[in-house]
């Protein structure tokens, strides 16, 4: 979280670093230096995760819908069309099964088909911008499941490198990627919708808007967890029965105005992410 700033927003040149800044209401200061802090935009920070961008690497209209077994009825249409037909809105949510299998803990196995390709595209971003890509082994596992063998040789070495130690220290993560004891490392992609640029049965195209949230949680933490919309563009192939990522790249945006609701603090944020895992993601 590819998730905010830190979520390797590659830009549209494909090169390494973000732009985007992220607005953050945090709340009244109160002791807490957690909610007391307001942080702006880190260069260094930005420049990496961007790795999830880098090639990666960390809707306002298609909704996903998290099918987790039952029956589906609708059809393949999704009702309104939709797609890459000029001059129609993307489609509500099908109720589309999206997959019955994974792969290293990655969804797998999805249509080929656009609903397929977007179902693939948004969970992709969601294992591209997880805490995993934070850590070595996790995150070569994650390139070679989510890209194309090709497109995952050339993309380890870069990443490694960009993944740094100093990186990850900037970040208040130790070399392997791991918190301080006390406190939670946020780092997540959260698809809102996906549209479909380019569409064959051997290739596509996928545009998925998302919100990204990252950030330490934690007592001691002066990089709170923050969020950040972006436009994630994945250029998919159909390789070996399924979807995979050949290149990929990102913008900021679009970019809601921020609501008044006040910042939870390091605990509550802790707690949540403990308590609400993620979701398999369907158009």
């Amino acid at each position: 979280m590819s998730l905010g700033d830190e979520h390797g927003a590659r830009g549209e040149d494909g090169g390494y670093g973000g732009t985007g800044q992220t607005r953050t209401r945090l709340p009244d200061s109160d002791g807490d230096v957690y909610g007391g802090v307001r942080r702006g935009g880190r260069s260094s920070s930005r420049s990496l995760v961007t790795v999830v961008g880098v090639v990666v690497l960390l809707i306002a209209a298609i909704a996903f819908a998290n099918r987790g077994g039952g029956d589906s009825g609708s059809d393949d249409s999704g009702g309104d069309g939709g797609g890459t037909r000029a001059g129609t809105a993307p489609t509500a949510a099908s109720g589309e099964q999206p997959v019955q299998t994974e792969s290293g803990g990655i969804p797998s196995g999805f249509a080929q088909d656009e609903q397929g390709a977007q179902s693939a595209a948004a969970n992709y971003a969601v294992a591209l911008g997880s805490t995993g890509m934070f850590r070595n082994d996790r995150r070569h596992e994650i390139v070679a499941t989510v890209y194309t063998p090709a497109a995952a040789a050339k993309l380890q070495g870069p990443m490694d490198k960009a993944y740094s130690e100093r990186f990850l220290g900037e970040l208040g993560l130790d070399s392997e990627g791991n918190a301080p004891k006390g406190s939670t490392f946020v780092s997540r992609t959260v698809p809102l919708g996906s549209d479909v640029q380019k569409y064959s049965d051997s290739s596509a195209k996928v545009s998925v808007w998302y919100m990204g949230l990252i950030g330490m949680s934690g007592p001691n933490s002066t990089d709170p967890v923050r969020s950040s919309w972006k436009t994630w563009t994945l250029d998919l192939q159909w390789s070996g029965g399924d979807w995979k990522v050949v290149k990929d790249t990102q913008k900021d945006g679009p970019a809601p105005v921020p609501g008044d609701d006040q910042a939870a603090s390091s605990d509550e944020i802790s707690k949540a992410i403990e308590e609400y895992g993620g979701f398999t993601y369907a158009r």
